[in-house]
């Protein structure tokens, strides 16, 4: 409940997450049918960088600023839709974005201040609805969708300490749901301990067909700050593991600032 995302809006990992985001979405479009995308942790939707909060931490300028000022071709699809939606979209923004007629948008946000602006964005948008509510309990309560095609995307503040426990469980929850749909779930990366129990624990819950994105700034060994991060996509759409490598090398290309153990890797947790 304390979490804002004001603060770290636009940063490495922002870019990260919403460059994967929009190629899932791309490809989610690529059949005629309609979709739905549940967004659980939705956030206040778009952010402006010049706000005191941004200006304190500064984050997004060694993020979105350098990919704008250096546009690589590999973002040029991601940073098209930063540009177009103006401010600093956050997922709602860039999922409402690339929405069709026949898509739907499905926002979940507990902090009353963020839901409330996130509900006065959309509140005439026929697309789109705005609850609320926990988004763990949103993944049994509003899954699966009515399009039985969608992206859920998983974006906790992992402020709890038993939040990898949790995002565990809902994916668990959300796929006895909607066996179908494709999850996308970030995660911090501070060091590696986590990280390995994550994935372990991926395993021991007989999930199929998972694939890992990674990206770190730094080597992963000071527990007290953010070197990189994740994205666990289960049930990816067709060639994501072939073409999710170009997208995290040219986040690395451009963000990285020469430190020791800085990298990016794709791995398959889980087979089909």
């Amino acid at each position: 409940m304390n979490y804002r995302h004001a603060f770290h809006a636009g940063n490495f990992a922002d870019c990260m997450k919403h460059a994967l985001l929009v190629w899932l979405l791309r490809a989610m479009a690529r059949k005629p049918a309609g979709f739905a995308v549940l967004d659980t942790h939705a956030g206040l939707g778009r952010y402006d960088l010049a706000s005191d909060e941004a200006s304190r931490t500064g984050e997004w300028r060694a993020g979105i600023a350098r990919l704008l000022e250096d546009p690589p071709l590999a973002l040029a699809d991601y940073l098209g839709v930063v540009t177009a939606c103006g401010l600093y979209p956050g997922s709602p923004s860039i999922a409402r974005h690339l929405l069709r007629p026949v898509d739907r948008l499905i926002c979940c946000e507990l902090h009353p201040d963020d839901h409330a602006v996130l509900r006065a964005t959309y509140h005439a948008d026929p697309l789109v609805s705005v609850h609320h509510r926990d988004g763990w309990e949103a993944m049994g309560a509003l899954l699966p969708p009515a399009a039985r095609r969608g992206l859920v995307l998983i974006d906790p503040p992992y402020e709890a300490p038993d939040e990898a426990a949790r995002l565990l469980a809902g994916l668990r929850l959300g796929l006895q749901r909607f066996a179908t749909g494709v999850f996308a779930a970030w995660y911090p990366i501070k060091h590696l301990a986590p990280v390995r129990r994550l994935h372990q624990a991926v395993r021991d819950a007989g999930l199929r067909d998972v694939i890992d994105a990674q990206l770190w700034l730094r080597e992963p060994l000071d527990a007290a700050r953010l070197n990189g991060c994740g994205l666990l996509v289960i049930n990816p759409p067709f060639r994501f593991a072939a073409e999710a490598p170009a997208i995290l090398h040219a986040l690395l290309d451009r963000l990285g600032t020469g430190e020791p153990g800085a990298g990016c890797q794709i791995t398959r947790l889980a087979d089909e």
